[in-house]
This record gives C-alpha cells, structure tokens and sequence, in this order.
C-alpha cells in the first residue's frame, strides 16, 4: 500500500518517471527478446490500458483480432473460413490469398509516428504525457530497418513485447494500416493479427496490383517493411499458413513445426496433465482427430 500511494503522489505531482526493464530471451517457438517492467510500472501499465482500450477498440476494425475482447486466433481463423467460402463461392471458384508479414514489428514501431497518431485522439495533456514516458522508456537497438535506413537513422522506434501497453499501442498504430485497406484500397476481405494479415480475392491480379501500395504505405506512413519471405499470394486449394493452421479449402490442419514441437513437450507427460489437456483443447479447433490419438495416451519415461 506505501508504493500505491507513493505512485499515486508522483502521478498527483507530475513527477513520475518510468523505471528500466529486465531483459531475458525465449524460444516459443522461434527466438523473442522480452523487456519485463517493475511491478510499480506494470500497475500504471494496467492502469493506462484499463481506461484508453474501451475508447480506442470502438475506433478498430471488426477484422483485427490481436489482443482484442471477443476476438483472438480462433474467431480470426473462424472469419477467415467465412471469407474463402463467399470468396470461392462455397468451392465453386479458385480463391486466392494475399499474405503478407511484418519484419521486426515491434522493434520497428517509430515513436513520434505513434504519437502523432495518439495526439489525433488524446487531448489530455497529462494522459498523452504518460503515454509518451512510457513509450520512451524502451527503445529497440537492432539495425534500422532498410525502408527508412537513409531518411531517419537516428529515429527512436521499438515497443517491448513485455508491456501490456504495446499490445494497444500496436494496434492504434496498425489501425492507420487497417482504414488505408478497407477505404483507400476497398478490400472487403481483409483480416489482421498483429503483424500477419490476409487479403481474399477471386482474381490473382488484383491482390498482385495492391501489393506495391501496401508496401509503399507500410515504408512512408509507418516506416515498417514487409518481410520479403513471408509475402506470398496463393491459392486456399494449395493451403495458406496462417495463424499456426494451414487453411484448406475444406479443412485445416495443424502446422508442421507445431507438430512437432507439441509432440515433443508431451512425449514424457501423462494423458491428465494439463499441458495436454490444453494441446487436446487447441486441436478441437481443427481437423487433427489422429492427432490427438496420439497425444492422448500415458506418456511415461522408461525406467
């Protein structure tokens, strides 16, 4: 209770300043580093996302689902099987998808572009000064990204994946992104989860036709790039990866690597402990009845 009010003084005051982060890296599955703030921090943190996401979420498209209330992977990839069926004429017709992703999203997000666009919302003075302490705590130090490199190198940019702030904060930047496809490029089916999105259309040319102009607003209004070996445009018979799934025309399944990967966390665990329970629980949302054969046996370790 002395440190809730001692922050609550410094708030009071206009005295409060952002503490440092512990840094530590994952592989889960593929490697992340993780910027984890105090306690004390994490508290305005969550005090800052309780009162600006009922305001912000209503400015949102319906078809981005990352870190959202009534959203997430499972409706996103719910939508996206709606989508192929009205794109494809319930498999009457080839459907194509545009996919595209991110490189080094959140170390990419350029600060005063976020807070250009916050200010455009936020008149309050002393929220949009939070907002920028915390946001300016962290800053990425990997290389600048090449579609900005020469313009702004000394720009400030990267948002730590550890803050419960970024996951908002993200997605206001990516919603500038999100009203450019739905208004400027007219896509009607169009569905984003933090740095991955999809574009249906029936006709190949068209999504090759609005490829230059998302890469072109991604680099000049966001400074971001599109990862030149995750942009593919293909067709659903053929099956997209997206979102841990490959989506077919008729079924999905689940990735390789994750696969694999969840084979190997369970291969020495009991049928009843809850890490299968929960891959049992993912699996329901698929086509992986053989799958869950397999991990729903005892798995014990030799003796």
């Amino acid at each position: 209770m002395d440190n809730i009010l001692a922050l609550h003084r410094e708030l009071a005051a206009g005295t409060y300043r952002h503490g440092g982060y512990h840094a530590f890296k994952i592989s889960d599955p593929k490697p992340r580093d993780i910027h984890k703030a105090s306690v004390r921090d994490r508290l305005l943190h969550h005090v800052l996302y309780r009162k600006l996401y009922p305001f912000f979420d209503r400015t949102f498209i319906s078809d981005s689902y990352s870190c959202r209330a009534r959203k997430g992977t499972h409706r996103a990839m719910n939508r996206f099987r709606s989508f192929a069926y009205k794109v494809s004429k319930n498999h009457t017709r080839t459907c194509w998808v545009l996919k595209c992703d991110i490189r080094k999203f959140f170390a990419s997000i350029d600060h005063q572009i976020l807070f250009d666009i916050l200010a455009t919302y936020i008149p309050d003075e002393r929220i949009a000064a939070l907002i920028v302490e915390v946001v300016g705590s962290f800053r990425s130090y990997s290389p600048i990204t090449p579609a900005y490199a020469a313009a702004k190198a000394s720009v400030i940019r990267g948002l730590p994946l550890g803050n419960l702030t970024s996951q908002l904060l993200v997605n206001v930047y990516m919603n500038e992104f999100d009203q450019f496809v739905k208004h400027a490029l007219k896509a009607a089916y169009y569905i984003r989860y933090a740095d991955d999105f999809v574009i249906l259309s029936a006709a190949r040319p068209c999504l090759a036709a609005l490829l230059p102009r998302i890469d072109d607003f991604l680099k000049v209004r966001l400074h971001l790039d599109l990862h030149p070996d995750k942009v593919s445009i293909q067709t659903c018979t053929s099956g997209v990866d997206f979102l841990g799934w490959v989506h077919f025309s008729d079924h999905l399944v689940l990735r390789t690597t994750t696969k694999r990967r969840m084979l190997r966390r369970v291969e020495f665990v009991e049928k009843d402990d809850p890490k299968v329970q929960s891959y049992i629980g993912i699996l329901s949302h698929g086509n992986a009845w053989w799958l869950k054969q397999q991990i729903n046996v005892d798995r014990q370790p030799d003796p």
